[in-house]
């Protein structure tokens, strides 16, 4: 029963799903290297990023504020799972809590492109929130811009109904919806733990605009 309510939210034609605008990347959480005591140690780059732990402590509002800003890119990222959901059933099962959230995050008209400018200009670019809250809502921001980018190569070439093309299609949707899956799990349990998410080409782009 969950996994049909839950193809029933994702069923939504590949060219509507994100056709919409995105803004820019942010930047990441990164610390100039600085050893003046020690002369055989050349001076790094300002962009060399250190670490992934942000090493000051967190308060509790702005590691909640930095996970909630990845469920962005994730409830984007549902219908990529169509073809896991209709073949695996559990994982449907998996998301069933999530059903409430889903169904009125989709039946909001505008939704995604609302809560993406929000996340943009309410948190990003607010100079109210701390350099941690930034960084993580603009790598979520970042993220969100990619998942656009495999509706824009199917306006261009079109969708396969069937054959080969549609198997890539389908291999490459599972692909798509594991990483951002992925990506939300270990941004939510970063920020949760108050530490800095790192996630490969997507933390270097976002330090690039911050």
């Amino acid at each position: 029963m969950s996994t049909a309510s839950l193809l029933r939210f994702c069923a939504l034609p590949p060219l509507q799903t994100l056709s919409r605008s995105h803004g820019l990347p942010s930047s990441t959480i990164h610390t100039p290297l600085r050893l003046h005591s020690l002369p055989s140690i050349k001076h790094r780059s300002s962009r060399t990023i250190i670490s992934m732990s942000y090493r000051a402590t967190v308060p509790a509002s702005d590691r909640l504020l930095a996970a909630l800003s990845y469920s962005l890119p994730f409830l984007n990222s549902l219908h990529y799972g169509r073809f896991l959901f209709a073949r695996f059933p559990a994982v449907g099962a998996a998301l069933e809590p999530l059903l409430p959230l889903i169904g009125a995050y989709r039946s909001l008209p505008y939704a995604s492109f609302v809560a993406f400018f929000a996340l943009y200009l309410g948190v990003v670019r607010n100079p109210v929130f701390g350099r941690y809250v930034r960084f993580n809502a603009m790598q979520a921001v970042v993220l969100d811009v990619l998942l656009a980018l495999p509706a824009l190569l199917q306006r261009i070439f079109g969708v396969p109904a069937r054959g080969l093309g549609f198997r890539l299609l389908e291999v490459g949707y599972n692909v798509i919806f594991m990483i951002a899956a992925g990506c939300f799990l270990y941004g939510l349990v970063s920020c949760v733990l108050g530490k800095t998410p790192y996630l490969p080409l997507v933390a270097s782009a976002a330090d690039r605009q911050l």
